[in-house]
């Protein structure tokens, strides 16, 4: 039996772990689609027909995947929304939630300069109330 010297093994090796070292992973949600609507980070008074409606402060969570929304009404309602851009179907989704037992559900994108998202809920009565959103810078 002849027994090899054990620098060979490591010259072996070697190669294999420089070239796993050498292809870094891919950053998640580093694309250009994933920063569209980082216009709407930040701290916003929302006002309906000269009517302060509420506040809403919007943050960029999970490394810069997810933008959540905090919504506080002046009538006292409380929601939360989370914003992701899905690459495979290359849409935007929303799922919002609220005190009031909201639950909506909307998809969308860039249009012309402003992100719209729409989306069919469900009424008590059966019937399907169509929502669309424009956010435009």
């Amino acid at each position: 039996m002849r027994i090899l010297p054990s620098f060979l093994f490591l010259i072996v090796a070697t190669p294999f772990a420089q070239s796993q070292a050498a292809t870094p992973a891919p950053v998640p949600c580093s694309t250009p689609e994933y920063r569209q609507f980082d216009f709407w980070l930040g701290d916003w008074d929302v006002s309906v027909a000269g009517k302060t409606g509420g506040h809403n402060h919007i943050t960029s969570e999970y490394g810069g995947c997810v933008l959540q929304e905090h919504w506080t009404g002046s009538g006292g309602s409380v929601g939360s929304s989370f914003n992701i851009y899905d690459p495979v179907r290359k849409v935007w989704h929303q799922t919002w939630v609220d005190n009031g037992g909201t639950l909506l559900e909307i998809e969308g994108g860039m249009k012309d300069g402003s992100m719209v998202m729409t989306g069919e809920q469900l009424q008590p009565d059966g019937k399907k109330l169509l929502n669309r959103i424009t956010w435009t810078p």
